[in-house]
């Protein structure tokens, strides 16, 4: 067997020991970061929790706007035609691709206009759940890239 040099084996041990310094100091920096990383997803499922709270609500919904109509009649001698316009609340919707229209009576106005809240609030909840699930990928994408070793 053959005995390497000194300066050769000084190298070579310095060389071992800024591989291992530096995967220490890079294993610092990824556990830094990892931890950084698990906050986000923390922070993430607590708005995730925040954002289903609309959805956990019995009260029925109703899809579509309510809004205020004003119109004419028609009617050459109303007082419509003198710009004092016929005012009426009305439901409006979209279904097979189409836009329907409903009159509401008095009585049904802040029943409808509720359930109408309500429902633009879960469709709400729902954009924000879709595009915090995104983030959350992105977030343990990079925790997996962070985590990943060698064989």
């Amino acid at each position: 067997m053959r005995f390497l040099p000194g300066p050769i084996i000084l190298c070579w041990t310095n060389v071992v020991l800024y591989v291992i310094y530096n995967n220490n100091m890079q294993n610092k920096a990824n556990k830094g970061k990892l931890s950084s990383l698990r906050q986000d997803l923390r922070r993430l499922m607590k708005d995730m929790e925040r954002s289903l709270e609309a959805v956990y609500g019995r009260s029925p919904l109703v899809k579509g706007n309510v809004y205020e109509m004003a119109r004419k009649c028609g009617k050459p001698s109303c007082a419509c035609s003198r710009g004092e316009l016929h005012r009426s609340m009305a439901l409006s919707w979209s279904r097979q691709g189409k836009t329907r229209l409903m009159s509401i009576p008095p009585e049904r106005l802040l029943e409808l206009r509720e359930r109408s809240e309500e429902y633009l609030r879960v469709r709400g909840a729902r954009a924000r759940v879709s595009v915090i699930c995104k983030e959350v990928l992105a977030v343990m994408d990079r925790m997996e890239k962070l985590r990943m070793a060698d064989p």
